[in-house]
């Protein structure tokens, strides 16, 4: 069982989030619910939990004041930010904090959110619609820099292609007809070679090239 906690100062976020997990997802539990720092760390004080799904603008403290806080005491804990705010700073700092994923209040549903939970709770990261199109300009701007095209093998090129159009990891094994796990390995190999070892690197790395431009 998913043990969740929803952190949002918006009752209508946090009915619907538990409202669709309640009706879907009988393997997911919602723990508890907050609408301010101090009151998520009350109910940690007897909630267990494995992931929390934290906004970053809250009346008593920032989300990013949370993230960290909660990477200290609670280091075992997972963090997902939904948010509104997903200008470059405040990404940046999350990725630096280490949150296990992001994903922008502009572009997530219900249903969305739960596929974040399930694919951190699994172990990898996620961040929108599986980094869409960050690491199609990645690679678009090394092939017209110092690396060519022949690094990535056919697969990988098409891996992607595939993120490029927005496709999930689960989108992209269907129209491949490989595994997840087999996606996620093709990942690891592009992430090997572009020399970057994950999801958070990427984004990071892509912000600071100015390859991408976040809010």
């Amino acid at each position: 069982m998913i043990k969740i906690i929803v952190v949002d100062d918006s009752e209508g976020f946090r009915s619907n989030v538990c409202n669709a997990v309640k009706s879907n997802h009988p393997d997911i539990t919602i723990v508890g619910e907050a609408a301010s720092g101090a009151e998520l760390f009350d109910l940690l004080q007897s909630a267990t939990a494995d992931i929390v799904l934290l906004d970053i603008r809250l009346p008593d403290m920032t989300g990013i004041e949370i993230a960290r806080r909660l990477k200290k005491e609670y280091p075992a804990l997972k963090i997902l930010a939904v948010s509104a705010d997903n200008s470059s700073q405040t990404i940046e700092e999350m990725l630096l904090i280490g949150i296990e994923g992001f994903v922008s209040k502009f572009e997530s549903d219900p249903e969305t959110v739960v596929e974040a939970v399930r694919t951190i709770i699994n172990g990898a990261e996620y961040f929108g619609r599986d980094i869409s199109d960050i690491i199609r300009r990645i690679y678009v701007s090394i092939k017209k820099t110092t690396r060519v095209t022949s690094e990535f093998t056919e697969q990988e090129k098409r891996v992607i292609e595939l993120c490029h159009e927005g496709m999930s990891g689960k989108q992209i094994a269907g129209a491949l007809f490989i595994s997840l796990r087999t996606v996620d390995n093709h990942k690891n190999h592009i992430f090997r070679k572009l020399g970057i070892k994950s999801t958070r690197e990427l984004v990071r790395y892509a912000m600071q090239k100015g390859i991408i431009k976040m809010g």
